[in-house]
């Protein structure tokens, strides 16, 4: 029993994480509280058929068995679908989280680069109109509109150039913010294998969620194993049998063993006091060791009689 805890209590731990993923996922794919609620039901009934079937259905018949197996692959199916939603919306949400702490350089409110360029556009075309006219009776009134049209011309290049700067800048704020809410490690394979980042994200979850329905079935199925109850044998020697009260009379005197006893003197007192058979069996057993020994010492014991 002491051994089955440790493996009992990873179990435990491996289906409520597995449950607790189930039921966010159920949460987020529902709409009202009902919904949500049965959904999460729904996720936790098959997570514990995902982790107990292969346990309990082990000594059934093979035709109930059969029929088990086929439950438990649809329940890993159903699961694994839960724990990937699960695991798109937390990195979503992780993603969010992530592109909320990036800084973001400010931009003042700033003209359309459209509309200078529109505007541009005609004080270019009111330039060439005044530059084409020819100076009659006013001259200084035609010199000072060329004027005033050239420096709105360059006013409005200044402009544009400063809109192109925002906009630089905005695409940065934007292209940072972008690389913040992907994974910094599915981004890095995403260049590697040239895949999209979606798929990335969904095998990477599809991943996850399937080790981890493999490790709680495998501890869930040593957990519930049935323990052999064994016979203790804490001296492979048969007991003596029982001294029953009797006369003193009647009572026989112990056997004196001396300390240099041999192996074979031993096992002929043992063999003639009825402790051991006289075969090769009971002689292996009562010393625990080998055939070819017990055949040798029961050769010896034989001749020595």
């Amino acid at each position: 029993m002491t051994k089955l805890r440790p493996v009992l209590l990873l179990a435990i731990a491996a289906t409520g994480t597995s449950a607790c993923m189930s039921a966010l996922a159920g949460w987020q794919r529902g709409g009202w509280l009902s919904e949500r609620l049965v959904w999460i039901a729904t996720g936790v009934v098959l997570v514990a058929g995902a982790h107990l079937l292969p346990a309990l259905c082990r000594s059934v018949p093979s035709a109930i068995r059969l029929a088990g197996g086929l439950l438990w692959l649809a329940c890993r199916a159903a699961t694994a679908y839960g724990h990937g939603v699960f695991f798109l919306f937390a990195q979503q949400h992780a993603g969010a989280v992530r592109q909320a702490s990036v800084p973001v350089a400010s931009v003042p409110v700033h003209r359309a680069l459209p509309a200078v360029m529109e505007e541009r556009a005609d004080v270019v075309a009111s330039l060439a109109t005044a530059n084409a006219r020819r100076c009659v009776a006013n001259c200084a009134k035609l010199q000072i509109r060329r004027t005033s049209l050239a420096a709105r011309l360059d006013a409005l290049d200044a402009e544009a150039a400063q809109v192109r700067r925002y906009q630089a800048i905005e695409e940065s704020n934007v292209a940072h913010r972008d690389s913040a809410h992907d994974d910094p490690v599915t981004s890095r394979l995403v260049a590697v294998i040239g895949a999209t980042q979606a798929k990335l994200d969904l095998l990477a979850g599809l991943m996850v969620a399937v080790v981890l329905e493999c490790v709680a079935c495998l501890l869930w199925w040593l957990a519930l194993m049935p323990t052999e109850h064994k016979p203790r044998i804490a001296n492979r020697r048969k007991a003596a049998p029982p001294v029953t009260a009797t006369p003193l009379l009647t009572t026989p005197a112990p056997t004196y063993v001396p300390e240099t006893e041999s192996e074979v003197t031993k096992l002929k007192r043992e063999i003639e006091a009825g402790v051991v058979k006289p075969t090769v069996v009971s002689i292996r057993q009562h010393l625990a060791c080998s055939q070819a020994k017990a055949a040798a010492l029961r050769k010896q014991v034989i001749q020595l009689s």
